[in-house]
């Protein structure tokens, strides 16, 4: 079946080699303390925005191979034993019938030749989607459906935006008995300023914990 660039409508490659001209490449993330390592690949702006966001929320699909690519050759030199997801909400997948983080997820674990395991559930309660970084603070609540004991785990996540649901994860596989935890996503949203309660936030520039 042919293809086509989710940005532009061409037929063809997704992205077409202008759409992918135009894509910025994902701003560097310190990891947050705790994990070995967090990346992104694209900058979630412009085109990268548009080819994130159409597989996140109209399930256009065809740009999977192109970010699992990229997000693989990211972590390709880590020491890594098995991959897995931040999952959607509940309500969300209920509605969609598809999770992207899942979708990515099984990609980059193809591409890297290593199992990718549902590790994690998703507690109810609203998507971190529109939520201001004081909401997003604490991030949503997940618990470890197979506590991957000693495994350093990947962590695959669409897109990062205060940090606050792939930290969540992280604490969730860690206290599981993960040995480790990497994290990488497909785009981070552009540093912007916050205005975020210094109080809320102890000070720090990014709410990872």
């Amino acid at each position: 079946m042919p293809t086509a660039c989710p940005v532009c409508g061409a037929t063809g490659p997704a992205p077409c080699a202008g759409c992918a001209a135009l894509l910025q490449r994902a701003p560097s993330l310190s990891p947050p303390p705790g994990l070995a390592g967090c990346a992104a690949l694209l900058a979630y702006d412009g085109a990268g925005r548009e080819l994130v966001a159409r597989l996140k929320y109209r399930n256009a699909r065809s740009s999977v191979p192109f970010l699992a690519r990229g997000m693989a050759a990211i972590v390709a030199g880590a020491s890594l034993d098995v991959v897995t997801w931040a999952p959607t909400t509940p309500a969300r997948l209920r509605a969609r019938g598809f999770d992207q983080a899942q979708l990515l997820a099984r990609a980059v674990a193809a591409q890297l030749g290593l199992p990718c395991r549902r590790l994690l559930r998703r507690g109810p309660g609203p998507g971190q989607t529109g939520r201001n970084a004081v909401a997003r603070y604490e991030g949503p609540a997940f618990a470890a459906r197979r506590p991957p004991t000693g495994a350093t785990v990947l962590l695959v996540d669409d897109v990062i935006t205060t940090g606050a649901t792939v930290a969540a994860a992280a604490r969730t596989l860690r206290r599981a008995g993960a040995g480790g935890v990497w994290v990488v996503a497909a785009a981070r949203t552009p540093p912007r300023r916050r205005h975020v309660d210094s109080a809320m936030v102890d000070s720090r520039s990014e709410p990872w914990t």
